[in-house]
């Protein structure tokens, strides 16, 4: 494999999704990482700590010869084989270890013993992460915002996903920003998240447009927070407002919440994921149980319990209505239409779907 050089151009390995070895131990790939990257590390997370006490104890020589010790024989053999195996299948990609050190230059050396030259990110992790916190504010001050907004179930995701100059923050959450949002698969870090959202960003105002729509979201997606110079543009954004009618609504609450998450739930528990679904929704109700009331809380309780009974007995979701029906009329609305007289924003049309798509599109 030809030789390249080593990089410390960040924009172009982000605007590029250029792939990516991590070679950090499992625990610092999980506190933050980036789309692109993939874990595959020289040291797992006991060796690694292994290693960094002896630094403390003995200096760094010896946490070196160490370090050879414990990733060594079959160990080694088998790590070098996936990152040769990374490399001959992304040859335009790139190592990085921490601060583009000792892991790095190791794995680097190793991989041109085997006849691969494959080039390291100078500054490693560190600086990446730092590159792109400050892209993060650059490109929130340099973006005009405009917020996709509407009531629970009108769908406002689904205008986000026809919109090319969109940022989908509950994608990039992995979570559906609701009291019931929460999927069965976890979300990012906090620290991912916000390198996902600065690289989107990044991409998007690389093409010579400032306007970029974002769906109207509060402070918080799930257990992620929106960085606090992005939640301040959006509280005076302007809005194109989604409107449909309830009927309508409470079908895009059932295919999303029931139907959707049913079938992920099944995807990834089995035949047990039918009860797991059930019961999530159930705690999810129970959490927000004080502001709902307790003899409205036991209502709707009663009402979703039928509801998935009778689906489960027939395949019938006409059941489901009945709770959502309650719960968009006398918890959602009244919520939404507190939240929006709060709202600095213009607004500058209303419709539904289609109709806001076909404006948003005018705007570009």
């Amino acid at each position: 494999m030809k030789g390249r050089p080593d990089t410390d151009d960040y924009r172009a390995l982000f605007l590029g999704n250029v792939p990516m070895i991590d070679l950090r131990a499992p625990v610092e790939f999980e506190k933050g990482a980036f789309p692109a990257s993939l874990s595959l590390p020289l040291m797992s997370d006991d060796e690694r700590a292994q290693v960094g006490i002896c630094y403390k104890q003995e200096g760094q020589q010896a946490a070196i010869e160490l370090g050879h010790r414990l990733v060594s024989g079959d160990i080694r053999a088998r790590r070098l084989a996936q990152w040769s195996e990374f490399a001959c299948q992304h040859p335009a990609g790139y190592l990085y270890c921490w601060r583009g050190g000792l892991r790095s230059q190791t794995v680097q050396s190793w991989l041109k013993q085997e006849g691969i030259e494959y080039p390291l990110v100078k500054g490693g992790y560190k600086a990446m992460r730092r590159f792109l916190l400050e892209e993060l504010e650059r490109s929130i001050a340099l973006a005009d915002f405009v917020l996709i907004s509407g009531k629970t179930g009108t769908g406002k995701t689904r205008v986000i996903e026809r919109l090319t100059r969109a940022v989908d923050l509950e994608g990039l959450a992995n979570h559906r920003g609701s009291s019931f949002g929460q999927l069965p698969t976890p979300q990012p870090a906090q620290i991912a998240f916000e390198n996902s959202l600065s690289i989107v960003l990044m991409q998007l105002l690389a093409r010579q447009q400032r306007t970029v729509f974002v769906e109207d979201e509060g402070r918080l997606i799930g257990r992620l927070y929106l960085p606090e110079s992005l939640r301040k543009k959006m509280a005076c954004a302007p809005m194109l407002l989604v409107e449909h009618s309830l009927e309508d609504r409470i079908d895009v609450v059932i295919e999303d919440y029931v139907v959707d998450l049913g079938r992920r739930y099944a995807n990834i528990y089995g035949e047990p994921g039918a009860a797991l679904h059930r019961e999530k929704m159930q705690q999810d109700l129970t959490r927000i149980g004080k502001r709902l009331g307790g003899q409205r809380l036991q209502q709707v309780s009663e009402l979703m319990d039928e509801a998935f009974r009778q689906q489960w007995r027939n395949a019938d979701l006409d059941g489901h209505r009945f709770w959502i029906a309650v719960l968009l009329e006398q918890y959602y609305d009244p919520m939404y239409e507190y939240q929006f007289s709060r709202r600095e924003g213009e607004r500058l049309f209303l419709g539904d779907r289609d109709a806001v798509v076909a404006r948003a599109k005018q705007a570009l």
